[in-house]
């Protein structure tokens, strides 16, 4: 090693210096001093021609110094010289780059560069500087900067070592002898995994003698597949309830391997047989066991056992070991199915049922199916899942699991429902399975179709026959079925010498088409054409719609100019001042005839009511308190007469009479005279006499009644004059009554004659 290494720092030596190699020989380092710096000499070129050729006797770009010098001065590298410096002391030389100023200094006038350090090829083989010569008084470079490198030289100042000791080297196992030289034949690594070497290493040449380097090898022997896997038993049972879900993990088994690392892997698979494709078997990386999982559903009811086979073989085989004999081998599974308490199963994952809308409530409209299928086949019971839409449209029997409407449905508003039904276990109600009910509302066609939007339908005057000036579709609020079809037609009064016409075109829309040459809006503005729709569903709806057909101003091409009320009067010369004018005088006109009404009605508001509906429907009321009889001739009281009575006397009742003072003659009341027939009688004299009370008295004429102690206390039927009345009765009464009894007994006595 010593050798090569000594070659490829020659080698490195001889081929980086050739690249560069001077005009002249170079010098041996070694010889170098202070005394000879001519031969270690850096000229910078100065201002010459690019095409000029410089004669120098030393490598141009790079010096030498060596390597662990322990000299007191020192340690002269080379010199810097410039073909400007005459020897003045103008010049001044400038040093920079790796090591400049610590481990390299330069002479400033001269150019001697000098290494002030001890230098150490391990640790930095060469230094890259740059020089430069300026001028001493203006500070500006005299030529472009110089690069150029110091290279250590090496000595022979360490002993060989090797690099990455110890080193580990590698041996199959059951290698034969001659493949290393040991004093082991057949290594066997399951015996013995490891072996220490001791290796020398001796420097056979350099300047401080012969030098030598120890290490230590640990030579590790590698696997190889020799070893096959082996089952430590020949039979595995297994237990599984059959509740357990599939691709769940339900037993482990292991062969063993004596084998390391990747020849220590173990495929297992299963043999076909008894129950093998209710299984599946994959290698658990980590732990080289196989993991059976469930790849279908077990059920106990069905079958309660299950028996196979697993093979487990090398993964990696050794071509060398093949004669040894099949590296593989062969156990018996035998899988116990546990029996466990299941919820009912539904005969189907999914029902779906059909329903019209508008069904009456409580039609059953289809049912579900669940059973037990455990040992016991305990009853279902069904619901209907609480957290779904469907709960309020449907109900369930919960024996029979039939559904029913309890609403009525409106495909239109809904088209489809979807909820769940559960089914639970009678003897363990906790056990419930869950399936979804879609059931699809069928439209029943109970609405006619209609004109899809309403259509502003303008034709122009000079419109020609057969001219389609409108396009009209329909809309049907039932969910139309896929191929709906719409007829359009006129209603049969249209018919007879139309106007316009419906051409159906059979893609759902029509056209309106015209029938005359020309129309005029002087004669007619609007135009209303009833048109029936009727759709393909059954039972057939149909519906009239009206639409509307302005007639408009329009250009030679057709285009609509104007179809307003203004439009109608400019050709007669009518501008839109005077439009304007004549509005606002059918306004003031309007105006003025509304206030002539107000006037005239206030007007009889004012004049005294003659007519039966006047008397009877006024009611004039007066909050003064009259002063008796002697106040009657300070009111109007013609308001209260009778208009029959004076009809016939022909005597005005809004005045006072002058001297109309009849004496007022009643003639006598009999005792038996029935109450009718009395007041009859008094509302016939004062209706006669032109004397009646005044406006504001009120004649009450009412029956008390039988059954009192003090009999009727009414006027109406007392006697003619005072003196033909008895108070005596009134003692009778009690003491309350006796100052009255006393006041009237005394008048009686004091005035015989008075008349009442």
């Amino acid at each position: 090693m010593l050798t090569r290494n000594s070659l490829c720092l020659f080698l490195w030596i001889l081929f980086d210096g050739g690249l560069l190699t001077p005009l002249q020989p170079q010098p041996q380092p070694q010889q170098t001093s202070a005394a000879e710096p001519k031969e270690n000499v850096i000229h910078l070129s100065g201002r010459r021609s690019h095409f000029q050729r410089v004669k120098r006797g030393w490598v141009w770009n790079q010096f030498f110094v060596l390597e662990e010098y322990m000299g007191s001065e020192p340690q002269y590298v080379g010199k810097l010289h410039s073909d400007l410096d005459k020897g003045e002391g103008t010049v001044k030389y400038t040093l920079s780059g790796d090591g400049a100023g610590t481990v390299f200094t330069i002479d400033e006038t001269t150019g001697d560069i000098h290494a002030i350090r001890s230098l150490d090829r391990e640790e930095k083989p060469f230094y890259t500087l740059r020089a430069q010569a300026v001028d001493i008084e203006t500070r500006k470079p005299l030529e472009p900067e110089s690069e150029f490198i110091i290279k250590v030289q090496d000595i022979n100042d360490n002993e060989p070592k090797f690099l990455d000791g110890p080193y580990v080297a590698s041996v199959p196992e059951m290698s034969p002898v001659g493949v290393i030289r040991t004093a082991l034949p057949n290594m066997d690594r399951e015996v013995k995994e490891q072996y220490q070497v001791l290796i020398q290493a001796k420097d056979m040449g350099g300047q401080l003698g012969g030098l030598a380097g120890t290490t230590i090898v640990n030579i590790t022997l590698t696997d190889v597949n020799d070893n096959p896997p082996r089952f430590p038993k020949s039979i595995f049972h297994l237990k599984v309830p059959e509740s357990s879900p599939i691709g769940s993990a339900i037993g482990r088994i292991r062969a063993v391997d004596p084998d390391f690392g990747k020849n220590a892997e173990i495929e297992y698979n299963i043999v076909p047989g008894d129950g093998g494709n209710l299984f599946d078997i994959v290698t658990d990386e980590d732990t080289q066991e196989g993991i059976i999982k469930l790849k279908k559903p077990l059920d106990f009811e069905t079958k309660k056992a299950y028996t196979f086979k697993v093979e487990a073989s090398n993964l990696h085989l050794d071509h060398r070991f093949h004669s040894a004999g099949p590296f593989k081998d062969t156990a018996t599974v035998k899988i116990s199915v546990l029996d466990v308490d299941e919820p009912p199963v539904f005969s189907k994952p999914l029902y779906t049922m059909e329903v019209y809308e508008d069904t009456p409530v409580g039609t059953i409209i289809g049912a579900v199916t669940a059973q037990d299928l455990d040992v016991g086949n305990s009853a279902v019971r069904y619901f209907i899942d609480w957290k779904s839409d469907g709960d309020s449209y449907f109900t369930i029997d919960g024996t029979e699991g039939t559904i029913a409407t309890n609403e009525l449905l409106d495909r239109e508003s809904t088209a489809q429902y979807n909820f769940s039904i559960i089914a639970s276990k009678v003897s363990n109600p906790l056990l419930t399975s869950k399936v979804n009910i879609l059931i699809n509302v069928l439209d029943v066609n109970e609405f006619p179709p209609e004109i899809s939007v309403p259509y502003e339908t303008a034709v122009c005057e000079n419109a020609k026959p057969g001219q389609i000036i409108q396009i009209v579709s329909a809309a049907d609020r039932d969910l139309s079925p896929a191929g709906q079809q719409f007829s359009f037609r006129l209603s049969p009064e249209a018919a007879i010498k139309p106007n316009f016409t419906v051409h159906d075109f059979r893609n759902n829309t029509a056209g309106i088409e015209t029938r005359r040459n020309g129309y005029s809006r002087r004669q007619q503005e609007l135009y209303f054409l009833p048109v029936v729709i009727e759709d393909s569903s059954y039972p057939v709806q149909s519906s009239t719609n009206t639409m509307t057909i302005r007639v408009c101003r329009c250009d030679s091409d057709g285009t609509i100019l104007s179809c307003n009320v203004e439009a109608i009067f400019l050709p007669v010369g009518l501008s839109t001042g005077a439009l304007i004018a004549i509005l606002l005088c059918i306004v003031i006109l309007l105006a003025i005839v509304v206030l002539y009404v107000a006037l005239r009605r206030q007007r009889k508001k004012d004049t005294l009511m003659t007519s039966k509906e006047d008397i009877r429907d006024n009611v004039i009321h007066y909050d003064d308190e009259g002063g008796g009889e002697e106040d009657t001739q300070a009111f109007d009281i013609g308001a209260l007469r009778n208009p029959k009575v004076i009809e016939e006397n022909k005597i005005r009742r809004d005045i006072k009479p002058d001297s109309l003072c009849f004496p007022r003659q009643r003639p006598h009341v009999e005792d038996n005279t029935d109450i009718r027939d009395f007041i009859h009688q008094r509302l016939q004299e004062n209706d006669a006499d032109p004397a009646a009370p005044p406006y504001d008295s009120l004649a009450t004429y009412a029956y008390e009644g039988n059954g009192s102690v003090a009999e009727s206390l009414s006027s109406i039927d007392s006697l003619t004059t005072e003196a033909d009345q008895d108070y005596d009765y009134l003692t009778d009464w009690g003491p309350r009554f006796k100052v009255l009894a006393d006041m009237f007994g005394e008048e009686e006595s004091h005035n015989p004659d008075n008349v009442t």
